[in-house]
């Protein structure tokens, strides 16, 4: 595969370059969560001798839906951070903070800590009013990276997501993703499918409508029976290196509500779309 012959420094530089959470993301976001994290765990097989840091800065823009089902999407912007220890340590706007207590050639183990900024009624009174907020919460994250080799690096990923407060519950994802043909030296693609589980208390929260909720709504009462999938989507990212230390990144990606949730009367539009680009300087 042409990717596995590309520069381990370049892949370096598009794992640095994962996508952009905003600061004002609803609960969750169609971005697929292997994008936050993007060619990770690639870096230390195509480069064994890390440098100690990673330092990547930027600004980004976003357009996704106001929240999760929702007809209506909107334009937001921030700061890219991304700062890489070695494979042992991570802060970014994306992935939050975390450790990797386990991290090898071919895997990665971690924790992380990070935010939810939950869903506000005011975002959309037209079909959330009446439903009150779902609040910010801290998020903590167990995480679990594999790439099956170096001439073939497909990349599965697995992570849990436990909210502490706010939406509550735990979410759970499974994917896997892989550099895509065409991929170059300075410009490289990823892209993979991915599928998405939760808890029923989560699922209840953000697409249940309690009787209380009903009366102030004015929407039907609706239970979600048990847990389960709730939505399978896709993504896709791409680097361009303009120049040794600027960078042009896209990310986008297609998220489809699916089971229970999918008939929640919340649901506006069961697909999902987003898509994010940066600019960015690594040093």
């Amino acid at each position: 595969m042409r990717i596995a012959k590309t520069a381990g420094r370049l892949i370096l530089l598009l794992a640095l370059t994962a996508a952009w959470h905003g600061a004002q993301a609803q609960t969750p976001s169609p971005m697929q969560e292997w994008q936050y994290s993007g060619g990770i765990i690639l870096a230390r097989l195509f480069e064994p001798d890390l440098p100690r840091w990673r330092v990547v800065l930027g600004t980004a823009a976003e357009v996704q839906p106001v929240y999760d089902g929702s007809h209506a999407y909107r334009v937001q912007g921030g700061p890219v951070v991304n700062i890489q220890f070695r494979d042992i340590a991570f802060a970014t706007t994306g992935d939050g903070i975390g450790f990797n207590f386990l991290h090898g050639d071919h895997y990665q183990v971690g924790v992380a800590l990070t935010y939810d900024f939950g869903r506000r009624m005011r975002d959309d009174l037209t079909n959330l009013h009446g439903m009150g907020d779902i609040s910010p919460a801290p998020v903590g994250k167990l995480f679990g990276s594999w790439v099956l080799s170096r001439k073939f690096p497909l990349i599965l990923r697995v992570d849990a997501r436990q909210f502490m407060g706010g939406a509550q519950g735990a979410v759970g994802d499974a994917a896997v993703y892989l550099p895509l043909p065409g991929s170059s030296k300075r410009f490289v693609m990823f892209a993979g499918p991915s599928i998405t589980m939760a808890t029923n208390h989560y699922l209840q929260t953000l697409y249940g409508v309690t009787p209380q909720q009903s009366l102030a709504s004015g929407h039907p009462i609706y239970e979600i029976p048990h847990a389960g999938t709730s939505a399978a989507g896709v993504g896709f990212s791409a680097t361009k290196f303009i120049t040794d230390h600027w960078l042009f990144n896209v990310d986008a990606a297609i998220n489809q509500i699916r089971g229970s949730p999918a008939h929640s009367p919340l649901v506006e539009r069961r697909t999902q779309r987003v898509l994010a680009i940066s600019m960015d300087y690594h040093w």
